[in-house]
Formats: structure tokens, C-alpha cells, sequence
């Protein structure tokens, strides 16, 4: 038997005390964060007119100058600085593409996997130099995208909804 200070069904189910509904809710605040922020980082670069040119202060091919000797991988910087303005728009675009997925819990495994995969060149490219490692802030992003790559969203999401309904309908993918 167990006695707490708490109280059960807090979620409303009836199935569950709190603890249940805080580990079912858990990856929620992760995906809002990710989500906005990766929005957020998305439109900075499309509204920010210095950074979408191939030269000048704070232009994104500068900054890919500027790392490509201390980068881990530079030929994935060379690959960059072919055209850098459409590199910076990819990579806009698809932080944008990510954060929306993410927040809508659409398609989120796969948003997620696309947000692991721009931390991950990120961190390889741009924060590789960090020193200690744990001052470059691409590897936590990368480290915080994998739980949503794992679970994807099974609540408060357009993929529950859908695999909901699926449920309902007797449709099974």
C-alpha cells in the first residue's frame, strides 16, 4: 500500500497518480524548447540581413572562414562554401522545417532526426573548437534531440492524433 502526500489521478485518466502523468508528459517541456528555439533560430537567420551573403560581418561565409581550420570535419565546410548563401538557407529552412515538426509533434521522430543531424554538423563545423567542449552548446542540442528521435511525441501531438485515429478506424501502418 502506498501512502503519499500527493494526490492520485492528477492527469484525469483514473489509471495513474502524478508520477504517471509526469513521465507520460516528460519529453513535452524538451519538444517545446527545441521547438521554439530551433523556430527561433530559423527565422534569425532569414530576417537577418548581414548573414545570408557570401561575405561581410556577420554573413555566413565568413563564419564558415573562420572555422573551417579548427572544424573537425572541414571538407564538410569546403562542401559549405561553395555556396554558402544557399547553404545558410538550407540550413534556415530546415531549422525552421524541424522546429515547426517538433512543436506540432508532427512527423517528430523524423523532425527530430533533422534536428540531431544540424546539431551534429554544427557541433562538427562551427562549435568543434569549443574549449572545454561543454562551452560549445551544439553537442547538448544534439544530446537533447535523441529522446525525441527515440519516442517521437505520444502525447499532445498531430502524430497521437493520427495514430489515434488509426486506432478508431481499424487503419494500421
Amino acid at each position: 500500500m502506498r501512502t503519499g502526500t500527493y494526490g492520485r489521478h492528477v492527469d484525469g485518466d483514473g489509471d495513474g497518480d502524478w508520477r504517471d502523468a509526469a513521465t507520460r508528459y516528460a519529453l513535452v517541456p524538451l519538444r517545446i524548447f527545441l521547438g521554439i528555439t530551433f523556430v527561433y533560430a530559423g527565422l534569425d537567420k532569414l530576417t537577418d540581413s548581414a548573414f545570408m551573403k557570401e561575405a561581410g560581418s556577420g554573413s555566413i561565409g565568413d563564419m564558415m572562414r573562420a572555422v573551417r581550420d579548427s572544424s573537425a570535419v572541414p571538407a564538410l565546410v569546403d562542401l559549405a562554401l561553395e555556396s554558402p548563401v544557399a547553404f545558410g538557407y538550407a540550413i534556415a529552412f530546415g531549422e525552421l522545417a524541424v522546429g515547426i515538426g517538433t512543436l506540432l509533434g508532427l512527423l517528430t521522430r523524423l523532425a527530430a532526426l533533422g534536428g540531431a543531424l544540424i546539431s551534429l554538423s554544427l557541433w562538427l563545423t562551427v562549435s568543434w573548437a569549443a574549449d572545454p567542449y561543454y562551452y560549445g552548446n551544439d553537442l547538448p542540442y544534439l544530446m537533447a534531440w535523441t529522446p525525441l528521435v527515440l519516442a517521437g511525441a505520444p502525447l499532445l501531438s498531430v502524430d497521437a492524433a493520427l495514430r489515434a485515429r488509426r486506432r478508431r478506424t481499424g487503419e494500421y501502418g
